[in-house]
């Protein structure tokens, strides 16, 4: 059956794409996909890479932009109708008039950029750029498609009952004693075994615990499918892979294969099968400040993202039937948060993070990169006296509810933080034993190694350019050698 799934998306997924590129024979086009796990800033990335392009801006890496080449960018109709259109104007006014950060990427939304420049020669043409904008929790879901049910439980109570999570997830794996996948099948019992399963995958998004790699990806943004049988499903502590019929395994099985096939498949047929190239948003500070086990646990995430991808270099047959991503670029977001001579050392720490999966995606012929950037700026550098001594600090305004130190920040007062410095050497933060650093997992929250706040957006937001910091290098790797 997986089989006969698995060639009829093909098929879809090849006509569509042909269609994309009949298209594209008339109006050159190219679909950039932008996701990242949570709170990475994917709203806010696609956001300053329009205003970027249809405003301008300080880009001096962006050669197409620097050299005056962009003529224009205008915002056109996006091409599915089906899809929402990604709400650029709503969070423009969001971050300038509320002075708050959009809400975040819960579907897929997209929005289509006319691209006039003139290239080297002279010439005058225009670039199609479609922009698709998704959250990266459903990429963590596409290995799903090749696992069964058992293989996924198996997978699921192993990462629970590792040390970092046994804690939040003792109520989920208490109630699978009386919950045996051999037992009747029970709505009710499936009902609260998935309820706990879900609270146990919210709670490893906290702060505290920053968690990434959460399987499935819609059980913490359901949308329209919530409470519906596809999302009333959780692991069980399977002892064969193939449940007797009746059974409480037998009912979860059936609702896993059908998550895989109302929610997976079409997202991988209609969406991500078509992108040409990527950008990967992470939020590496969140893991520093959790600790080492967040940070093993997003390398584990980040590898899989890659691992999702069909990275390579395309030949005709693949542009016309089953397109590779050529490039994908992966980016440390937040760079703001943390003096500009720790910029590169944060790069440094997301290129260890992504270095097995470089590697694959390279032997393939993709073009894979690293960088720390910041798509809108909060925050401004400044040097402040204390005890004597001359600091390098960021001022800016924490959010609400942020505490440093013991204090709780009110959203108002703005403040000169000091971030302290990333370490030199990436490899210090990636003992094998997991006691690299003190993370607000197993310290109190003033004796932690790293602390980074999160910052309102900047006063001012309005017409003019939006302060960023490394935009323009993603712009040059992503779009940079399509409007040469």
């Amino acid at each position: 059956m997986a089989l006969f799934a698995d060639a009829v998306d093909d098929a879809r997924i090849a006509l569509k794409t042909l269609a994309d590129r009949v298209e594209g024979l008339a109006h050159p086009t190219l679909r950039l996909g932008v996701t990242g796990l949570s709170r990475a800033g994917k709203t806010i990335f696609t956001t300053a890479l329009i205003h970027a392009l249809t405003r301008g801006g300080r880009l001096p890496v962006f050669e197409a932009m620097q050299s005056g080449r962009i003529a224009s960018a205008e915002l056109q109709p996006q091409p599915d109708d089906a899809v929402p259109r990604f709400a650029y104007e709503d969070h423009l006014r969001t971050l300038a008039q509320a002075r708050a950060w959009p809400s975040s990427t819960t579907r897929v939304s997209e929005l289509r950029l006319a691209i006039r420049y003139a290239t080297a020669r002279g010439s005058v043409r225009t670039l199609t750029l479609d922009l698709v904008d998704y959250p990266g929790e459903w990429l963590l879901d596409l290995p799903l498609l090749d696992m069964s049910y058992a293989a996924f439980a198996r997978q699921s109570l192993a990462l629970a009952r590792a040390p970092a999570r046994a804690l939040v997830a003792a109520p989920w794996l208490a109630a699978l004693d009386a919950a045996p996948p051999n037992g009747p099948a029970d709505e009710a019992k499936a009902r609260e075994v998935a309820a706990l399963f879900t609270a146990y995958l919210s709670a490893c998004r906290t702060e505290k615990l920053a968690m990434s790699l959460l399987p499935p990806g819609r059980f913490l943004m359901p949308g329209d499918l919530e409470g519906s049988p596809a999302l009333t499903f959780a692991p069980l502590d399977m002892a064969e892979d193939a449940p007797r019929a009746g059974t409480l395994g037998a009912m979860m099985e059936r609702r896993f294969e059908a998550y895989k096939n109302a929610v997976v498949r079409p997202f991988f047929r209609n969406h991500f099968a078509r992108l040409d190239r990527q950008i990967v948003l992470v939020d590496t500070l969140a893991a520093l400040n959790a600790g080492p086990a967040a940070l093993a646990d997003l390398e584990r995430a980040l590898d899989g993202i890659l691992a999702a991808f069909r990275t390579g270099r395309n030949s005709l047959v693949s542009t016309l039937f089953r397109p590779r991503i050529e490039k994908v670029l992966f980016a440390a977001t937040k760079a703001d948060h943390l003096h500009r001579q720790s910029h590169d050392r944060l790069e440094a720490i997301l290129a260890r993070l992504v270095e097995r999966a470089k590697a694959r995606a390279q032997d393939r012929g993709a073009a894979l990169d690293v960088v720390a950037l910041a798509a809108i700026r909060a925050t401004r550098e400044a040097r402040v006296r204390r005890d004597g001594h001359e600091l390098d600090a960021i001022v800016g305004t924490p959010e609400a509810g942020q505490e440093a130190s013991g204090h709780v920040f009110d959203g108002t007062e703005e403040m000169a933080v000091f971030p302290g410095d990333l370490p030199a050497d990436p490899d210090s933060l990636f003992d094998p034993s997991g006691a690299g650093f003190r993370g607000l997992a197993s310290a109190a929250d003033g004796d932690v190694d790293f602390r980074f706040l999160r910052f309102r957006p900047p006063a001012g937001i309005g017409a003019g350019p939006l302060p960023h910091i490394r935009l323009d290098r993603a712009l040059q790797f992503l779009l940079g050698d399509r409007l040469a």
